[in-house]
């Protein structure tokens, strides 16, 4: 009986992580902008991993910049910057790789506090690297206030949400650029 429901859970589990999927990949087609895009992949993920704080930064020149949250920062969205050599944060885009610490995240040497940011006390931390074909557009991290330690799953989810997220980036650039004026090949003979 006990091996039943932990199928009926991992059942569970799996239909989640494809509602959640199929809901970025919406997201993907919709015609709305990246901002509004970036706030409900915050949610969603907030929702999906059961975390306390989702913050999303964005690539700018060589520095990072807060564009998305889950809990009110009027004054740090699109103002928070840090440079890609500092933080976890920045340790991440640098990298290009997951991060997971599971406890005591504020320990960590690479940690950097803002005084913005009331998660800087946060004992968990997770973080990935935004990626698309053109290198690392922002990262995305989740906190919780107590110690957590994710799943191999959640951290396989948490990555391909972050590719998602890197290609909504890729699209709104595209859809950002503008189409090059036709020149007219025809004229007259000398």
């Amino acid at each position: 009986m006990a091996k039943a429901k932990e199928l009926e859970q991992q059942l569970e589990r799996a239909e989640q992580q494809l509602r959640l999927l199929q809901k970025i990949s919406r997201l993907l087609v919709r015609d709305i902008g990246l901002d509004e895009a970036l706030n409900k992949v915050v949610s969603l993920v907030v929702e999906f991993m059961g975390c306390d704080s989702c913050l999303m930064y964005r690539v700018e020149g060589e520095e990072l910049v807060l564009c998305a949250s889950n809990t009110p920062h009027p004054t740090a969205i699109g103002r928070l910057r840090l440079r890609m050599s500092e933080g976890l944060t920045g340790w991440v885009a640098r990298e290009r790789r997951l991060l997971a610490i599971f406890r005591e995240a504020y320990r960590d040497p690479r940690f950097k506090t803002f005084s913005d940011l009331p998660e800087d006390a946060f004992e968990a931390f997770l973080s990935a690297p935004i990626l698309s074909r053109h290198g690392v557009e922002g990262v995305i991290n989740v906190q919780h206030r107590d110690a957590h330690a994710h799943t191999g799953n959640e951290m396989e989810m948490f990555t391909t949400i972050a590719e998602l997220t890197g290609c909504m980036f890729a699209l709104s650039n595209l859809s950002t650029r503008k189409e090059p004026a036709l020149v007219s090949t025809t004229g007259t003979q000398n």
